[in-house]
């Protein structure tokens, strides 16, 4: 018997299955749920060949976070006869090449809206789509890298991760009253291929690795995974609004 037994749980972001979200797909299925992909353009293909990999192959939708019209039609496919939606993962994040790698000064507000419009907003997005299926009250989680500092070559990430940190808190107060839970899993540094994007990556790997008390294994998804999926469950009833860090302790060190 799971934790997540009975539930349905839509996850977004799966692209291989070295992600986050490919963790938390599978340990979701592992505790009982049922479990909804998401997918879109290019990239679609790459989500339909992970999810065969998953111990259920699971049902993918077209969501592209960006295009409105992709709310009320995805919002209608999950709810297809009545069905419900349990929890919801946004793992979605973008920015454009000229907002990474050292350049903070030289993004254009063209690139950096766009960074903010995918990595931020887009969770408000995601609530639109699963709380009008949530009539007994649900979980949204969103994976999150800490923003109170300025990391090396993060640049304006960093800023659309602080404004998605915002967001969540004010999803939480505004869905609160529905028993709508909103948390963030503030996770450390994983090799995926959205890290891979990033320039510098290897800066966050060796911070990590002399200062996360607990260790930390940068191919490993299954501590943020197993975090994520008990936070989807009913075993956290009253947490919201909160970020959850998973990085080895790295976050409570000093220098």
């Amino acid at each position: 018997m799971g934790i997540l037994d009975g539930k349905r749980i839509l996850v977004t972001g799966v692209l291989t299955d070295a992600s986050i979200a490919f963790g938390v797909a599978r340990v979701a299925q592992e505790e009982g749920a049922e479990v909804i992909l998401t997918g879109f353009g290019k990239g679609m293909r790459l989500t339909q060949r992970t999810a065969r990999k998953l111990p259920v192959e699971p049902t993918i939708l077209e969501f592209d976070v960006a295009d409105q019209t992709h709310v009320e039609r995805v919002r209608s496919e999950l709810g297809a006869d009545g069905a419900t939606i349990d929890g919801a993962l946004h793992a979605i994040g973008f920015a454009p090449q000229s907002c990474l790698g050292g350049g903070f000064m030289e993004a254009p507000w063209e690139d950096v809206s766009i960074a903010v419009q995918i990595s931020a907003y887009s969770l408000k997005t995601l609530a639109e789509v699963v709380v009008p299926l949530m009539p007994n009250g649900g979980s949204i989680i969103g994976m999150d890298f800490d923003a109170t500092v300025a990391w090396p070559a993060y640049d304006w990430m960093g800023v659309a991760k602080a404004a998605f940190e915002s967001t969540s808190r004010y999803l939480a107060r505004e869905l609160g009253p529905k028993q709508i839970r909103v948390n963030l899993v503030s996770a450390g540094p994983i090799r995926s291929m959205a890290a891979k994007s990033i320039p510098g990556f290897s800066e966050f790997e060796d911070a990590w690795e002399g200062r996360a008390p607990l260790g930390w294994d940068i191919r490993d998804t299954e501590p943020v995974a197993r975090t994520t999926v008990a936070m989807m469950s009913d075993f956290f009833p009253s947490t919201t609004g909160e970020i959850v860090h998973v990085d080895g302790g790295y976050h409570a060190m000093g220098a």
